[in-house]
């Protein structure tokens, strides 16, 4: 009996899935990690504040060490004491990780604040920004906490943090290979963008979000030209150099109201160019009727061929060549208006 039991036990071990998937979404465990350093650097000022004896950077090493300490155990605890609270004030709280680690970062650096700090008006002064910006780039410039080491710690908080799993990969598995073989489908596996320029990090899940926002991805011409033009130079291009960009038609100033793509200007005056004669010739015989303006734009283009009139460029150009037919054809006879 004891055998058998003994047997049973074995099984269901070799049963326990003793690989897991450890893929997160990096693009938010960046961002968290980033959090950190400033963080660090407030506690650090906040804590040595008046202190002639310390400064930020004697007592950095220690508040890290504590501040990791905090955040882990904090991390531990927030599933535990979500449950507990379910019904409490803190219900409708936010679930994302970033949110939430960075509440406990801000109560960590809260615990650090020295008596000077709290009484003084310290909190509220430009000049605590100001050192903990300065803080901050000296931790920077020095190595102090590289983003590798912040965002490995964070993997951990982030997983201890995100009970609904929609920041890391949970699934266990009970061999090496199909742990390999899952990592190369994981929905959180990490991914460059390939749109050259682009340094973008994110993971596959977040693929269509990115490719979607890449500001260095070629699309189509918004305004339909032939051009493909990388999505952070759209408006430019549309603006200035895009042959399908709008333009007034050249006869605007007589009234012309139409708006045209540049690269169309010369079909449209050829197209339009009984209605601009019609406009010039209600600039120069304002007293004529609308059929005497027609039968007289009528009677220009007859007298002259239609690529002449078509060659004319703008209201200029056309109103030239219509003084110089009218002289051909003599004064206008203008008939009284109903």
């Amino acid at each position: 009996m004891l055998n058998l039991c003994w047997r049973r036990l074995m099984m269901r071990k070799r049963e326990v899935p003793l690989f897991h998937c450890d893929l997160y979404d990096t693009e938010v465990g960046h961002k968290i990690a980033q959090a950190l350093l400033p963080g660090l650097a407030t506690a650090c000022v906040d804590n040595t504040t008046g202190d002639i004896f310390r400064n930020p950077a004697s007592v950095a090493v220690e508040s890290r060490k504590e501040m990791i300490d905090y955040l882990t155990q904090r991390s531990e605890t927030f599933v535990a004491k979500s449950v507990i609270l379910e019904d409490g004030p803190d219900a409708e709280g936010s679930d994302h990780p970033y949110d939430i680690i960075s509440d406990f970062v801000d109560d960590f650096a809260s615990l650090k604040r020295n008596l000077f700090s709290q009484v003084s008006g310290w909190l509220l002064s430009e000049m605590r920004e100001d050192k903990i910006d300065d803080f901050v780039q000296e931790m920077e410039m020095n190595g102090f906490w590289s983003i590798d080491r912040r965002e490995a710690i964070v993997q951990i908080l982030l997983e201890n943090v995100d009970f609904k799993n929609s920041f890391h990969c949970n699934i266990k598995f009970k061999s090496a290979e199909e742990l390999a073989e899952h990592n190369h489908q994981c929905s959180f596996r990490s991914m460059t963008c390939t749109n050259e320029g682009c340094n973008a990090r994110f993971c596959a899940s977040h693929l269509e979000n990115h490719d979607s926002a890449c500001p260095f991805k070629f699309i189509p011409c918004e305004q339909k030209c032939s051009d493909s033009i990388m999505r952070c130079e759209m408006d430019r291009h549309c603006i200035t150099v895009c042959p399908m960009k709008l333009a007034n038609c050249p006869f605007y100033a007589v009234g012309c109201q139409s708006a045209i793509p540049q690269c169309k200007i010369e079909e449209h005056r050829s197209d339009n160019l009984h209605s601009h004669l019609l406009c010039i010739l209600r600039g120069i015989y304002k007293e004529a009727s609308d059929k005497d303006l027609k039968q007289r734009a009528e009677q220009l283009e007859k007298v002259s061929s239609c690529s002449r009139l078509a060659e004319a460029r703008n209201v200029r150009s056309l109103t030239s060549i219509i003084q110089d037919l009218d002289k051909k054809l003599g004064p206008l006879e203008v008939s009284a208006k109903d």
